[in-house]
């Protein structure tokens, strides 16, 4: 591997460290009185606005192909995702959520075989469940008891179905534009395709100013808008055009590893024997897939 394509590895998991702690400002939000649909709406219009500073040399794409394409990755990867895997942390548990979210680098892994023709080889697979199995002891943190909830299943199956396809949409449209352009198109379809929620959902919003007057609320509705959505996204499609679609998204099962850290940290939850073993098998199963990717 060249030392180059190492920076990119290192910038991918420095994304995952930012989106793992995500969680906690999210968390502090909807325990302030923030609707889940109205957090995705300030953190993606901060983005969009940020964004116009960094380039703005053409509004739309080069064909009506491409611009669906970049639809496609905007509704998936912003408002379907995040609306998905808010609701659903709302009415079924946070680690049944956690689990089903984290099957994304599997999700893209078959989406790239169909779509993009992308073969992996067995030992990749093999690496990706261990990844996963690791994923299920962290959430689970040695506690076996799952409430079924269907609904909720299914809300988290479709934000990570969604973060699949967004992958893949932006892949196919990589080499014909700038990051920053796709990023700022991502961020305009998002934000505009959560305005409807919003409207069916407004008597349940809070008001401009009581959210200005809660520095807590600045402080992480600003984290999330500029550092994990701006920054972040902008980045992650550098790692995207750079290391591949399926070796890219394979770092999300680092995702709940972050975000058990974070959560002793900032949250005072327990870390366990069971997780500390399965952030080791995620680690591995991460290092092995990657390794093995044939992206």
């Amino acid at each position: 591997m060249k030392i180059s394509r190492y920076i990119y590895h290192l910038l991918a998991i420095a994304v995952i460290i930012v989106w793992g702690s995500t969680f906690v400002s999210t968390k502090v939000l909807i325990n302030q009185g923030m609707h889940p649909d109205e957090i995705f709406f300030y953190r993606f219009i901060i983005a969009y606005i940020g964004i116009w500073f960094c380039g703005r040399q053409r509004l739309w794409a080069e064909n009506i192909t491409d611009e669906i394409l970049l639809a496609l990755a905007g509704i998936m990867g912003g408002s379907l995702y995040f609306v998905g895997e808010n609701r659903a942390l709302e009415i079924a548990q946070a680690s049944d959520v956690s689990f089903i979210v984290s099957t994304t680098p599997l999700l893209t892994a078959w989406g790239a075989f169909i779509f993009l023709r992308k073969k992996q080889n067995t030992l990749f697979y093999i690496s990706s469940l261990l990844a996963l199995a690791g994923v299920a002891m962290i959430v689970y943190n040695g506690s076996y008891s799952m409430d079924i909830n269907p609904v909720g299943y299914a809300l988290a199956l479709i934000a990570a179905v969604g973060w699949a396809v967004y992958s893949i949409a932006v892949k196919k449209v990589e080499d014909r534009y700038s990051n920053i352009f796709i990023t700022r198109k991502i961020f305009f379809y998002g934000v505009i395709t959560i305005l409807p929620l919003l409207w069916i959902n407004r008597h349940e919003m809070s008001s401009p100013a009581s959210l200005i007057e809660n520095t807590a609320i600045v402080g992480n509705v600003l984290f999330l808008g500029v550092l994990a959505s701006l920054v972040c996204f902008i980045l992650w499609n550098i790692v995207l055009r750079h290391l591949g679609v399926v070796a890219s998204t394979n770092y999300l099962f680092l995702n709940p590893v972050v975000t058990l850290v974070a959560s002793f940290i900032f949250l005072d939850e327990k870390i366990t024997s069971m997780s500390i073993i399965g952030s080791i098998a995620v680690l591995a199963g991460v290092i092995i897939a990657t390794k093995n990717s044939t992206d």
